[in-house]
């Protein structure tokens, strides 16, 4: 519904709509390098994760009462802060908690869940903006945000108590020095690379629903139907997140990466290419679910079996931190070029950023080299 509510609602323009996004993942990685020494400590890891998914939820709904650009911009930065201080202690307490050899599917189950949860969202939100209209439909997508914050604290709750009391003194800093030795520089490369062309799905929506508006469907038609595929790009993604865990799991993080990037390419020379079918949008939103739904899991799990329990706060902060520089870089740039040249230039730019990550994929270590 964002860009929707931004461009159509607010006036905003699709380099606009890449700057507040851009913005926002600058800040969620600013919170995750925050965040991330403070993981370091098992028991706070539960507080500082049920206390981000509860901001992310009251912000998120709040925009719908925005009335200027800067407006929801703010309360999109504020929704992604809070998103950004939860993110390496839920990371961290899910390694913890998961046997070595099973962290692949353990991450990809997270990220299945996810973006299982994510297809009720899309699905809610088409019905809502054809009968409520964009605004109403933001106020009420508050609700089920805030029921998943109640269900975060009641697991942390159960996560503290079956760790236990701490035992030893964990430091609260990054540990730089640490992350290098333990091989963390050459295994954010191609995760590197692969965030510099890992475009918004606002940015993405945006293409599809200016791809399906017609004279035979309007505006609103098409928003509806481009947020209907959406929810198809978020089963794809729950099914590939699924699969790479099982493949990393198996073989290690190398191929199921490689596939991941290789997959975006597709997705980005069809939404380049410009095919106003629905069937062509579907393919392009289908290939970039796969392709997300392979790499997420895949960065987090070498992440996890890299480092010990102790670095892995750092390091899941370190990793979001490369995420976001990665996420504002494309965004800010796609929205830019989108803007001032065409969609052509800009997913083109993109899909060469792509190009390299499967390059550099190589570069990641096996599973079992911990």
């Amino acid at each position: 519904m964002l860009p929707t509510f931004l461009t159509g609602t607010l006036g905003a323009s699709a380099a606009a709509l890449g700057v507040i996004d851009g913005i926002s993942d600058a800040l969620i990685g600013v919170m995750k390098l925050i965040g991330g020494p403070l993981a370091n400590d098992p028991a706070r890891r539960g507080r500082i994760a049920s206390g981000g998914y509860l901001g992310t939820a009251v912000a998120t709904g709040a925009i719908g009462a925005a009335l200027t650009v800067w407006q929801a911009g703010v309360l999109r930065a504020i929704a992604w802060l809070s998103r950004g201080l939860r993110s390496p202690s839920r990371d961290a307490l899910l390694a913890s908690l998961s046997p070595e050899s099973a962290h692949g599917r353990a991450f990809g189950l997270e990220r299945a869940g996810d973006n299982l949860g994510a297809v009720a969202g899309p699905l809610l939100a088409a019905g809502l903006v054809a009968w409520v209209g964009v605004r109403p439909a933001l106020y009420l997508a508050a609700i089920p945000g805030l029921f998943a914050a109640l269900a975060i604290i009641v697991a942390a709750r159960e996560a503290r108590r079956r760790a236990g009391a701490a035992t030893t003194t964990v430091r609260r800093r990054l540990e730089l020095g640490a992350l290098r030795d333990a091989g963390m520089l050459r295994a954010l490369l191609p995760v590197a690379l692969f965030e510099f062309g890992n475009v918004a799905t606002t940015l993405l929506i945006l293409r599809a629903t200016q791809l399906l508006t017609s004279p035979h469907r309007s505006l609103t038609a098409a928003t509806s139907l481009a947020i209907l595929i959406y929810a198809g790009h978020n089963v794809i993604a729950t099914v590939a997140s699924l699969t790479a865990g099982r493949w990393y799991d198996r073989t290690g993080p190398r191929a199921v990466f490689a596939t991941g990037a290789a997959v975006y390419v597709i997705a980005y020379g069809v939404f380049a290419a410009g095919g106003h079918s629905v069937v062509a949008v579907a393919l392009a939103f289908g290939a970039a679910g796969a392709g997300i739904g392979l790499a997420e899991p895949t960065q987090s799990a070498v992440v996890s079996q890299l480092l010990p329990d102790r670095l892995r706060g750092s390091g899941f902060g370190v990793l979001g931190a490369v995420q976001a520089i990665g996420d504002v870089v494309a965004t800010v740039v796609v929205g830019l070029l989108y803007t001032v040249a065409s969609p052509l230039v800009a997913f083109g730019y993109a899909a060469a950023w792509m190009v390299g990550a499967v390059v550099a994929s190589g570069m990641l270590r096996p599973a079992t080299s911990n």
